[in-house]
């Protein structure tokens, strides 16, 4: 039996109460198997340090580490800020990157807090969870809709989520389940290691790095307790109604059967989340009329068809089958289908004199993965879409290659549309 094992034992005789010296399971064991299922090709921290330096003296370099930790001399250095481009903005996401042994602690640390939390996760939690993805939250939220009683959807948004939750919040509900007084001041010294943008060191007094190994997980058990629990143990008991929640990290949906119930949902959330120094963004957040009598209601009223909302990458609209019966159905959200097909073009411009068989391969790798993620039931109207937009930059690319125009657009499409990999549906909401 491996060390993560003992702790799986260890959970399932103790369901309810605290787990004891938890932070022993940080040894050899298992931060070299942390050290093994590392990615080579990952940027590094302020350390410099990658899998391969640290793996040149890996056996010294890990009973260093225990050494510092068994003293209590460990101690996380600052993170590496660095900024991504944000989809469909011009604001760049920050992103900190942990130092190489920091990324081995926390790897053991997320397994443990995996093993120990996941069987109090509620159902209706999704995202950085073993088989709970973006198309299982989806397909449960369109199916939610599509089965239930559901008439409004409150669509919010939490406001710069992971730069403002609160440290002593995350402890406490750490401290729920978890009594080792080791372990959680190790997850308070991640917390306020730190970080370092440019040369010059910033304080963390709230908020945790995305990109830290242990982030999501800590994400999860937070909103766990602020919105998961809430929801199911004291909005659903208050509603008059069918009341739901689909969440996602820190993206969720809320349905409700009535419109009482979703306004004073939506008037009780923005206190619930004050109290966790949370807040919602209003300009992101809507209650609207949505569901299977959405579009005669709205009609009685004078009013045009259904609103829609967005959620992780989709927009949800009502619509009917073939059969003329209620469905929801979903299609690529305009602005990611927009900036995606920007982003393509311009890769296209950039790598334009790249040879063309392998110009082809790299594009169809791009192709696939946006096939693979958008390619979901109904949807193959705005997969075909990038699918043409992609064509149309490769004719333009090709083109410009030399000053002489090399193809009229029936002798581009005789020749490359059949080597350009097609639209297909990867992903069904029927299972």
């Amino acid at each position: 039996m491996n060390e993560l094992s003992k702790i799986r034992e260890l959970v399932k005789r103790n369901p309810h109460n605290k787990i004891q010296n938890v932070t022993h399971y940080i040894n050899r064991e298992t931060l070299t198997s942390s050290h093994h299922s590392m990615d080579a090709t990952k940027a590094s921290g302020i350390d410099n340090v990658g899998k391969d330096e640290y793996q040149s003296s890996l056996k010294d370099n890990i009973n260093n580490l225990l050494s510092r930790m068994k003293r209590q001399a460990y101690k996380p250095v600052p993170v590496r800020r660095v900024y991504i481009d944000k989809v469909g903005t011009k604001k760049k996401r920050p992103l900190g990157i942990p130092a190489y042994e920091d990324k081995l602690v926390q790897r053991v640390m997320t397994e443990m807090l995996n093993i120990i939390y996941e069987p109090m996760f509620l159902s209706t939690s999704y995202g950085f969870r073993k088989d709970l993805n973006c198309h299982k939250a989806v397909k449960a939220l369109r199916n939610t809709i599509q089965t239930k009683r559901v008439n409004y959807v409150v669509d919010a948004d939490i406001k710069g989520f992971f730069d403002n939750v609160d440290h002593n919040w995350i402890l406490e509900f750490v401290k729920y389940r978890i009594a080792d007084k080791r372990f959680i001041n190790l997850i308070d010294k991640f917390l306020k290691a730190g970080v370092m943008e440019q040369g010059k060191f910033h304080t963390t007094p709230f908020g945790q790095p995305q990109g830290g190994l242990i982030s999501p997980l800590l994400s999860n058990i937070y909103l766990h307790f602020v919105l998961d629990l809430w929801f199911e143990k004291v909005v659903k008991k208050n509603s008059r109604g069918e009341a739901y929640i689909v969440r996602y990290a820190d993206d969720f949906v809320c349905c409700f059967q009535y419109k009482d119930d979703a306004m004073r949902f939506y008037d009780n959330l923005i206190p619930r989340l004050n109290k966790f120094n949370l807040e919602i963004a209003e300009e992101k957040t809507k209650i609207i009329e949505f569901g299977r009598y959405a579009e005669t209601s709205r009609k009685a009223k004078g009013m045009k068809r259904p609103e829609t909302f967005n959620f992780l990458g989709f927009t949800f609209y009502c619509s009917k089958s073939v059969n003329g019966k209620f469905r929801v159905k979903l299609k690529t959200y305009l602005k990611k289908l927009t900036v995606k097909v920007k982003i393509i073009k311009k890769w296209i411009k950039e790598n334009m004199h790249m040879n063309v068989k392998d110009l082809i391969k790299r594009i169809n790798l791009r192709l696939g993965g946006h096939y693979r993620y958008y390619g979901i039931t109904d949807n193959f109207k705005s997969i075909t879409t990038f699918y043409y937009e992609t064509l149309k930059g490769l004719y333009k690319a090709l083109n410009r290659r030399s000053q002489k125009r090399s193809f009229t657009w029936d002798k581009f499409i005789k020749y490359f549309e059949y080597k350009l990999l097609k639209p297909k549906i990867h992903v069904s909401v029927f299972n």
